[in-house]
């Protein structure tokens, strides 16, 4: 079984009862103006997107005990373009106040690290004031990564449609993704091929703006990105994992 199902299951039963607890139509509106997250990675050279992570199901507890003001904070001032929050409570030990102190804290572009499978969740990203959601291709049916990508359009979110093999990536061209990012951990056995991302990259048309995901911590890791064109690199553990979380960031700047 994919890891994923676990977690997918659990995230549906979750929104339902978030749904009932705060109806969609009322959900607090927006209270702060949108960043460009697509902005923030098309700038010469390898955008770095910094993760705050706590915990995740292949790498057990991480550094549940950092602050999010100081990791976030620390993140800005090493020179990352842009912040992922992940939002997932049971895997992750994230949440969408999480998404909301770092919007308080800091001026980056946020992007929501979760399981959206829902057009509430969509809206509820929007309210709580992230400027991207994750869409996983394999998370989803075709129908839904449209609708949940039209979705975002409409609200002024930028999607970050992920994929991890050549017939996911033809659903997210198909969808009209803008933002590809390739992960490179098997959600079967959560193991890690970064071979994947230099694999899977050349076949993504010119215009699009790549993301590389998962595997990568290292200054000639990102250099190797780089060279092969990749737009940005989206790092977590290897960050959280540091004590000196600002000049880790430095030390990824390409």
């Amino acid at each position: 079984m994919s890891a994923l199902e676990p977690i997918l299951n659990a995230t549906r039963d979750e929104v339902a009862r978030r749904r009932v607890a705060v109806p969609l139509a009322e959900l607090a509106p927006r209270a702060t103006p949108m960043r460009p997250f697509l902005d923030a990675l098309r700038r010469p050279g390898l955008s770095l997107i910094a993760e705050h992570k706590r915990r995740s199901p292949s790498a057990g507890a991480i550094r549940e005990e950092l602050s999010l003001t100081d990791v976030v904070t620390a993140y800005e001032r090493g020179g990352a373009s842009a912040l992922s929050i992940l939002t997932e409570g049971p895997s992750f030990g994230g949440s969408l106040d999480d998404l909301r102190a770092a919007r308080e804290v800091s001026a980056l572009p946020i992007l929501r690290k979760d399981f959206i499978v829902d057009r509430y969740q969509v809206h509820e990203s929007l309210a709580a004031g992230a400027d991207a959601i994750l869409l996983i291709v394999a998370a989803l049916t075709g129908e839904e990564l449209v609708a949940l990508h039209a979705d975002a359009d409409a609200a002024g979110l930028t999607a970050l449609v992920e994929v991890h093999d050549e017939r996911e990536l033809d659903s997210a061209l198909a969808a009209g993704a803008t933002l590809i990012g390739i992960n490179n951990r098997d959600l079967t056995t959560l193991a890690v091929d970064t071979g994947r991302t230099f694999a899977l990259a050349p076949r993504i048309p010119a215009g699009k703006v790549i993301v590389a995901e998962s595997g990568f911590g290292s200054r000639g890791e990102l250099q190797r990105l780089a060279d092969a064109g990749i737009d940005a690199v989206l790092v977590g553990e290897a960050l959280m994992r540091s004590p000196d979380l600002e000049s880790a960031c430095r030390e990824l700047i390409i």
